[in-house]
């Protein structure tokens, strides 16, 4: 195996291997059953490196997309093996591409006479396994499964010489909306099925169809909202649509049905849509969507935003306290206003390049917090 070229991966390597190393050493303790194979620095380089030299090359004109799982077959669930395992170089991966870039498959790769090689593939790996993925040409994203069922957590994203680490020490910022903690993958939820989580699947949902939207979350029971509504609003919902919030009121036992878990997704999916629309999908924190397309005023009596502190989990960013229209365009600016002036209510805004902010109140800075959680949602 040739030595590694891409200097990113001699960088990060490190820093990933140590952040699996503190997981595993958190569960150790705790753990039933065999614990998660420790991975070797050298390995997640020579991982990295071939992933992103092959993201840059095509098959047949299409970019390869493809997910490489770290972890011998053993320790994977119904493996398919293959009789000659492939050298973990560019060219094998961009050729076995097409075969296996449907969601849920993994390349497995481990090392085998000293050198890494992909054995096969498989659908179902254990948690804490250093999964990295190709998102796009030269869009690498090194991720975990918690081995509930939800998504994937991100430890870093690398996009040619740009290297994010995640920061879990984001969660314990005063005010940390719990969307933001479940991202980071420290909620303590027993389900992934839970309200928050179908919240994190909205979010994915809205960046997914690319058209910019936004979604606001108000609690249920007040009619408060109305006060930051043009009224009459275009597309208003009567009485309100409860598909979604009927599936998460489902009895616990019942939501890990397959049946329920297809319409669940069905239904983030067509609820997530309605944000393509001008204007802004309205929901109350049970679920319930009372509206979209709405178009979000400042409330009567109510001062402009003037200025918001913005975030981003990632190691060595800060903290700014900035204008909204900073953020970017009248969809931000409007989020901000709307979350100012009802301050019980969260709004989400994702952006055509796909930019995704939490806009929440925070009594701890006196004034609306976004986050930027777009690597947390790749």
């Amino acid at each position: 195996m040739t030595e590694p070229s891409y200097p990113a991966a001699h960088a990060v390597a490190p820093k990933i291997q140590a952040h699996f190393a503190r997981y595993l050493a958190a569960i150790g303790a705790r753990a039933v059953g065999a614990l998660p194979l420790a991975p070797d620095t050298r390995d997640i380089e020579a991982l990295v490196d071939a992933a992103f030299w092959a993201s840059l090359r095509r098959e047949e004109g299409f970019v390869p997309k493809i997910s490489l799982a770290l972890l011998p077959a053993e320790r994977a669930s119904e493996p398919m093996l293959f009789a000659r395992p492939l050298p973990l170089a560019p060219v094998p991966l961009v050729r076995v591409a097409p075969a296996v870039e449907r969601p849920g498959i993994h390349l497995g790769v481990w090392r085998s006479g000293g050198d890494l090689e992909v054995w096969g593939t498989t659908r179902t790996i254990p948690p804490f396994c250093v999964v990295l993925e190709v998102a796009a040409p030269g869009l690498l994203v090194v991720k975990h499964h918690r081995g509930d069922g939800g998504k994937f957590v991100n430890v870093a994203v690398i996009e040619g010489d740009h290297v994010k680490i995640i920061d879990e020490a984001a969660s314990s910022m005063p005010d940390c909306p719990a969307l933001l903690t479940t991202l980071l993958g420290l909620d303590t939820a027993g389900s992934w099925h839970g309200s928050t989580n179908v919240l994190v699947e909205l979010a994915v949902s809205m960046r997914a169809h690319g058209r910019g939207g936004s979604m606001l979350m108000t609690p249920s029971g007040t009619d408060n909202w109305r006060d930051s509504i043009v009224q009459p609003m275009l597309y208003h919902v009567l009485p309100p649509f409860s598909a979604l919030a009927d599936l998460i009121r489902r009895p616990r036992e019942a939501r890990v049905a397959r049946e329920w878990q297809d319409n669940l997704a069905d239904t983030v999916k067509a609820v997530a849509g309605l944000t393509a629309v001008d204007g802004a999908a309205l929901l109350t924190d049970q679920f319930d969507l009372l509206a979209f397309g709405a178009k979000i005023s400042r409330a009567r009596g109510r001062p402009l935003v003037e200025q918001v502190v913005t975030t981003e989990p990632i190691e060595g960013v800060e903290a700014e306290v900035v204008h909204p229209s900073r953020l970017g365009g009248t969809r931000h600016l409007s989020a901000a206003q709307f979350v100012q002036d009802q301050r019980d209510a969260i709004a989400l805004v994702a952006s055509q390049d796909g930019r995704f902010t939490v806009f929440a109140w925070s009594p701890s800075d006196d004034m609306v917090h976004a986050h930027r959680v777009e690597t947390l949602l790749l």
